[in-house]
């Protein structure tokens, strides 16, 4: 499946979607994960739509391409108006959009999109090549044309981390040399000990590119348990804890792609699309190189506790 990370055009939901909707909506959030963006993007996702005067349903995938389609049929099974789905392998979004298109029930894409928009109501997506690419980009400025060493701790292959890595190693210079690139599969735990053989392997490592700031703060413990405290990590989010290890220099930068703005955006689309109104089939979630300079104004990436 092709996917397309931008793109835009006011316009109502078309092809066989499903639109449009009458009375009151209830949407079914299939999740795909439970790091801090998923958990953000699901309280994001039930803040807005209280907010709209909808209902909500909730499932999470945790990772599982067999769970994530499961969890599709419970919702089509509830009758919801629409899903929403943060898939955990873009390779099963295609059953996912068959399945929801047998059904006739409206589904809305957060983080990919396929490159074929007509079978569904619409996407919020993170242009996640350009993400990786403002990391690369903050490399190369700050290595100022010397040769250095780049390891590369990846998430969960097949979705949301390949596009990362693809973003980060196309925008690299050609002084920067990647000298390892692992999964870290999201899971601190699995980072820490990939960035631990990682550094053992490549004492000379300049910086470290770590898919988000979950598994950064893990990486960070392993080089630092091994004497490598001079390795900068540059990584994804804008958390109020990436924020912070800006601020203290365990981080060197990072990307803000603020979970909050996705999850506000694809309630309030896949609503107006639902009813008939015009707004952004495939809207784009703003992305933001955040240093130590620029913390303090840094996008909420959590939506606040309002309820």
């Amino acid at each position: 499946m092709v996917l397309l990370l931008s793109g835009c055009g006011l316009v109502p939901g078309d092809g066989d979607t499903g639109a449009t909707v009458e009375g009151t909506i209830t949407l079914g959030f299939v999740n795909g994960g439970t790091t801090k963006f998923h958990t953000c993007l699901e309280e994001s996702v039930e803040q807005a739509t209280r907010s709209n005067f909808a209902r909500i349903r909730t499932a999470n995938s945790r990772q599982k391409a067999g769970t994530e389609l499961a969890n599709i049929d419970d919702m089509i099974a509830a009758k919801v108006s629409a899903l929403i789905v943060q898939t955990v392998d873009v390779r099963a979004l295609a059953d996912d959009i068959a399945r929801a298109r047998s059904a006739k029930i409206p589904i809305f894409l957060t983080s990919v999109v396929p490159a074929d928009t007509s079978h569904i109501l619409g996407a919020v997506v993170v242009d996640l090549k350009k993400v990786g690419g403002l990391d690369a980009d903050w490399i190369e400025q700050d290595a100022g044309g010397k040769d250095v060493q780049v390891g590369i701790v990846a998430g969960a292959p097949g979705a949301a981390s390949d596009l990362l890595v693809g973003g980060f190693t196309a925008e690299l210079p050609a002084t920067a040399k990647v000298v390892a690139n692992q999964p870290g599969m999201f899971d601190p735990v699995k980072a820490g000990a990939v960035a631990k053989g990682m550094i053992e392997a490549h004492p000379d490592l300049d910086y470290a590119f770590v898919a988000n700031e979950e598994m950064g703060f893990a990486v960070r413990k392993a080089f630092d348990a091994a004497g490598a405290k001079d390795v900068k990590i540059v990584t994804v989010n804008g958390t109020d804890e990436g924020l912070a290890a800006l601020k203290d220099g365990r981080f060197a930068a990072t990307v803000s792609n603020s979970a909050a703005d996705t999850g506000e955006l694809a309630v309030s689309n896949a609503i107006d699309l639902l009813r008939g109104r015009k707004a952004e089939k495939i809207a784009k979630t703003p992305a933001e190189l955040i240093t130590k300079d620029n913390a303090d104004t840094a996008p909420l990436y959590c939506p606040p506790d309002l309820y």
